[in-house]
């Protein structure tokens, strides 16, 4: 983690900025919607704003707040993650029997906390530094939980068979100029990885390192619905010739044979998002909620490949090294993919995050966290593929070219999509 020491008075205000953000997620919710788990890989609202509270509360209040006096010492079994150092906790598969704590309770436990928090950095203290890091981590952490409480409020009205709207009407987008997506070649070299410089990362990017690259082109945008389609129609769910064989017996155990959120109506298909509920599918909108088998194969008809994460950052910082102001990301509002627009057509960042062919391992001279965060990133490098570039649930504060996330490969309810590549 790279991070300054901040005025008190700028770390209190974006504080108050990303904690209102969370909450504002939340509101158009139902008391019902709070409790809900359909699936295990989706948590309850309710839980994710408990468990961001219990972080601020269980890393920063408790070792270095006097005479803190914690809101509820059972809370901590129910809103701990997988930090094996503090103590037992709930399966991540039961958070939704819970009927209690009550959401009032919930509420009442982050205005408890978010007081005595900027309590304490208004106070001179003397480990003041450190409380300010940790803080900057607990931040990056709530960003973190903000977007996945879109993808898990999506699963949980999206796998209702009404179908409901989150948010008000939002009409199909159209498209009168079909952009060509173009391929963009980067030479072969040696090439640096990771992150540099004292703004904020994860250990995960560090440290920096130099990686050599044959030369290949990247397209400069994402694969869309009406792309994806294609491969659909010709039987690309039917032909074990592109598939993995873990994702070849994956494939053949799925219901529908297409994105998650698609459906079909009477011959046509639709898409459940967020903003305008079941919809027309969008043919030039990117391809999102497919996972990494998916991605995989689609890249194998088309006779190219997804990039590799180092491919991916390299490509990045050459061809678009700052974010643009059109990037689809959270405060858009759009909570959904976007049209190809001139506009839009060339991005790297935001939309859908995009599967690379790399697994998720340290990086040489890998930094981990000391203490309890050490679990933090480094316990899941094993069986998990990086993605890269952020999505329409990604806060724009919280993305750069160097981030790393990483799933499992059979994954999808996650805001995931395609960018391919070409050997030369």
């Amino acid at each position: 983690m790279n991070s300054t020491t901040v005025d008190d008075s700028i770390l209190i205000s974006r504080f108050q900025e990303i904690r209102r953000q969370t909450m504002s997620l939340c509101h158009p919710l139902t008391t019902e919607d709070y409790t809900v788990q359909p699936h295990e890989d989706v948590s309850p609202p309710k839980w994710h704003l408990g468990h961001t509270t219990w972080f601020f509360e269980n890393f920063i209040l408790v070792p270095f707040a006097k005479e803190y006096q914690i809101f509820n010492t059972k809370l901590n079994w129910f809103f701990n993650s997988y930090y094996e150092s503090q103590g037992p906790r709930i399966n991540r598969s039961q958070r939704g029997n819970m009927t209690r704590p009550s959401i009032k309770t919930v509420f009442g436990y982050r205005e408890y906390v978010d007081q005595h928090l900027e309590q304490l950095l208004l106070d001179e203290h003397p480990n003041k530094p450190e409380i300010q890091k940790l803080l900057e981590v607990g931040l990056q952490h709530e960003q973190q939980h903000q977007e996945l409480l879109v993808m898990d409020i999506k699963y949980i009205l999206g796998s209702n068979p009404t179908f409901p709207k989150y948010l008000a009407d939002k009409t199909n987008p159209t498209n009168n100029a079909k952009n060509k997506t173009t391929f963009h070649t980067i030479k072969e070299g040696l090439y640096s990885i990771g992150h540099s410089g004292e703004n904020f990362c994860w250990d995960n990017e560090q440290s920096t390192h130099k990686v050599f690259l044959e030369a290949f082109s990247i397209a400069d945008s994402m694969v869309t619905n009406g792309e994806y389609l294609e491969f659909i129609d010709a039987g690309g769910y039917n032909n074990h010739e592109y598939w993995l064989s873990e994702g070849w017996e994956w494939s053949k155990n799925i219901e529908v044979k297409a994105p998650m959120y698609w459906f079909k109506n009477q011959g046509d298909w639709q898409e459940y998002n967020l903003k305008g509920g079941l919809q027309n599918l969008d043919p030039d909108a990117p391809v999102t909620h497919i996972n990494y088998f998916e991605a995989d194969a689609f890249a194998a008809w088309r006779g190219m490949r997804l990039p590799t994460e180092f491919e991916w950052e390299t490509a990045c910082k050459i061809l678009q090294p700052k974010i643009p102001d059109t990037a689809n990301f959270l405060e858009k509002n759009n909570l959904s993919t976007s049209s190809k627009e001139d506009s839009k057509n060339f991005q790297f960042f935001g939309d859908a995050w995009e599967w690379t062919a790399s697994s998720y391992l340290p990086y040489p001279r890998y930094p981990r966290f000391k203490g309890a965060l050490g679990e933090y990133n480094g316990k899941f490098m094993v069986n998990q593929m990086v993605l890269r570039g952020g999505s329409f649930g990604t806060p724009t504060s919280h993305i750069r070219s160097t981030y790393r996330n990483f799933f499992p490969t059979n994954k999808r309810w996650q805001i995931t999509g395609i960018r391919l590549v070409k050997n030369n």
